[in-house]
């Protein structure tokens, strides 16, 4: 039985989102846990001619408050979409495939949403459709630890790893984020071309929109490929 990692929402994705996507028929994504700072959830790196930046998703929260990820809402007080949008344009404009993405890229982005998820798995959906992923995605509402109480045994080399009666899992929500190292559970994306690689060498770990933007087609492939 292979693992299935659980993961946590994520806007638009890192490149390494993808290729764990690509490599497992299911990914649990869970809603239930509560939301983190500086995390996937809210974030999402893109290069433009001044370098690496991070996009980032204003949301509603009190200060201190811990809340589910399920009820976590956005703020549109601040133009963080509209900014977004032309950060994106600023930073892609001139690559080969930019006027393939850009249209559902302003749709999605521009929408307002109520809940933070519903923007995540926009996003995360439109990334499936650029790349032909078609990975089962279970978004539990419920934190996934309460489904494991019928723990059989699960051998595997991932840490946290374990086995319900119906799912051995990989939980991959508190390591796989964009200020920690990469897990080892989760592989690198090999290099691929940058518009801006001749400013900035070859920047790792980036959004889904970089790869698409610079590599058009030829996007899921990259994904496959083994590191040298």
């Amino acid at each position: 039985m292979d693992p299935v990692p659980v993961i946590s929402a994520f806007y638009f994705g890192s490149v390494e989102h993808y290729r764990l996507l690509a490599r497992h028929p299911k990914i649990i994504i869970d809603i239930g846990e509560h939301y983190e700072r500086q995390s996937y959830r809210t974030r999402t790196g893109i290069v433009g001619p001044n370098g690496q930046q991070d996009l980032v998703v204003q949301i509603a929260r009190r200060s201190g408050e811990k809340m589910p990820m399920s009820s976590v809402g956005l703020s549109y007080v601040e133009s963080w979409a509209h900014q977004h949008v032309h950060a994106i344009r600023s930073a892609y404009g001139q690559t080969p495939w930019f006027i393939h993405y850009i249209d559902e890229i302003e749709e999605v982005v521009l929408k307002k949403y109520d809940r933070l998820v519903d923007l995540d798995l926009a996003t995360m959906r439109l990334g499936m459709k650029w790349l032909g992923l078609k990975t089962e995605i279970e978004v539990s509402e419920s934190y996934v630890e309460s489904r494991e109480s019928r723990v059989v045994s699960c051998e595997s080399k991932g840490a946290h790893s374990r086995i319900t009666a119906h799912d051995c899992t990989i939980d991959l929500r508190s390591t796989f984020q964009p200020k920690k190292p990469r897990p080892p559970e989760v592989d690198a994306v090999p290099p691929y071309p940058q518009v801006f690689a001749d400013r900035h060498g070859f920047v790792g770990r980036l959004s889904v929109v970089d790869l698409v933007c610079n590599c058009g087609p030829e996007a899921r492939s990259i994904l496959s490929m083994q590191k040298a």
